[in-house]
């Protein structure tokens, strides 16, 4: 391996004694035989039992679990976190999960905000940040192989100093790992030129259930039966467990140029993009900001503001920035210096802690839709939270341009004068929110996933292909020892308390 940089863990410091803290998700909780964790320390595996490890590792940047570390309660806590450093050895854990019938939830860096890596029956919480490294670069086929727990901003230093980059650039790259954009279908900020990371994944290594490991892909294109790789991505681990992928190549971009525009309403800077996109364009990054989040970013006032980055080959580069110019005739031309402030600015998530702190509700939610149905979502959102009482702001912004459409990334907050109802109002306000998405043709998710938070709309969102999501886990992992409670699929250790 190439690097062992291992990334660090989201900053919270909750001041919370953690000897104290209660469970919140009652669940039931599985005893882990103390002669199992001995057997995997038996075997050189690191086993940490302290309550900070267990406490620590068994959490994420859901905001609802934040509120519930301020007032000194836990989502759940891990019985161990084991650390395995080789396939092997996560192949070894599965496999004695498997036999003693103990929950088992994969963590790289937990970076999700929708509480997919918390193990809400205890069990093992596996973390696989012992995982880390650049395996091999082929730079004829232009592929890297990659271990799962690699932190993205050392994936991307260590490929820079060869003159590549992935392209996958998510707002939490320092954070987050190559095996968690895999398990939740991540996108990154400039997926408009290198697309979403199913998109870049060419083939994985996973660990089944059994402990069995299997090969997925490894070729670009291939019509031997269903790709088995997508069955993976975005199965949040609850089908197998990602120890090893390879992922596309491009070259160091040799230009960036950058564009901003004001548009009158959020519809018409969206239909901008709606046309650059399907005129074959494919801009890095093409972001409109409604009025209400650009005027405190950006200090433009009522404009609603479309930011474009592209980056790249010179020639492609040039062309594409032309055909944003022709698109954006009726706009009013911004100072293009927006888009490095945005950029500067773009992973900045420490004012989380202290609004929540604050006594802030405080949540994003993410879908995609059509072009066709952008306007009646963006506004059916906005309409149903901004009804709620108590309800501070309610905005938009459309973070990832597709030819078909759009991801819109919505953002609310609130300040309930009774703090005990904080829950119950993001439990509302997401109950709204999904709906009046879901009921506007658009998606349950674009790139966070579905977790615990989302898991209730599954069934929803899915319609009957529900049912053969759960025939698919049933067959992969009968025992459903992996991350079970997520996702909205069967639960075979009992209920989880929650909504």
């Amino acid at each position: 391996m190439e690097s062992e940089t291992v990334g660090p863990t989201p900053p919270i410091d909750w001041s919370v004694d953690r000897a104290d803290l209660d469970i919140r998700l009652a669940a039931s909780q599985v005893e882990v035989p103390a002669e199992f964790l001995s057997d995997l320390e038996d075997r050189g595996i690191e086993v940490l039992f302290s309550v900070d490890d267990r406490v620590e590792a068994s959490r994420d940047w859901w905001p609802l679990a934040q509120i519930w570390a301020l007032e000194g309660l836990a989502p759940a806590i891990a019985d161990a976190v084991v650390r395995p450093a080789t396939t092997t050895e996560v192949a070894d854990v599965v496999a004695a999960c498997s036999r003693h019938g103990v929950p088992v939830t994969a963590a790289g860096g937990r970076s999700g905000v929708l509480g997919s890596s918390v193990p809400v029956h205890g069990g093992i919480l596996l973390d696989l940040t012992g995982l880390a490294g650049i395996l091999l670069v082929d730079s004829d086929s232009m592929v890297v192989e990659v271990a799962a727990g690699t932190f993205g901003d050392t994936l991307e230093a260590d490929l820079a100093e060869k003159g590549f980059t992935v392209g996958h650039w998510p707002q939490s790259i320092s954070l987050s790992t190559v095996g968690g954009w895999l398990a939740c279908r991540g996108a990154g900020q400039l997926s408009n030129r290198y697309g979403k990371i199913e998109d870049l994944v060419v083939g994985l290594e996973v660990v089944l259930a059994d402990g069995s490991v299997v090969i997925t892909g490894g070729h670009a294109r291939a019509a031997a039966g269903p790709d088995l790789t997508q069955v993976f991505v975005g199965s949040e681990g609850t089908l197998g467990i990602i120890t090893r992928s390879w992922l596309r190549l491009h070259h160091q971009p040799k230009v960036r140029l950058t564009s901003a525009f004001g548009f009158e309403s959020f519809g018409a800077a969206n239909d901008a993009c709606r046309r650059i996109m399907q005129r074959g364009a494919t801009p890095a990054a093409l972001r409109v900001y409604d009025s209400t989040e650009a005027a405190p970013r950006f200090d433009t006032g009522d404009a609603h503001v479309l930011l474009v980055l592209d980056e790249g080959d010179t020639h492609l580069v040039e062309a594409d920035m032309a055909v944003v110019a022709e698109e954006c005739t009726t706009a009013d031309p911004l100072d293009s210096s927006l888009v490095e402030q945005w950029w500067e600015d773009r992973n900045d998530v420490a004012g989380l802690a202290a609004i929540t702190k604050k006594g802030f509700v405080f949540d994003t939610m993410e879908v995609t839709v059509s072009w066709s149905n952008l306007d009646s979502c963006y506004r059916s959102v906005l309409d149903v939270v901004g009804a709620m009482d108590g309800v501070r702001v309610v905005s938009a912004h459309q973070s990832h341009a597709y030819s078909d459409g759009a991801c819109l990334y919505f953002t609310f907050a609130a300040r309930p004068e009774d703090p005990t109802v904080r829950e119950a109002w993001y439990v509302a306000a997401w109950d709204v929110a999904a709906r009046a998405a879901l009921s506007a043709g658009a998606s349950l998710s674009h790139h966070h996933g579905v977790g615990l938070n989302r898991a209730r709309f599954m069934a929803e969102a899915l319609g009957s292909g529900f049912e053969v999501l759960v025939t698919l886990k049933e067959a992969l992992d009968p025992q459903g020892i992996l991350n079970p409670g997520k996702m909205g699929l069967p639960d075979r250790f009992g209920e989880v308390f929650w909504p």
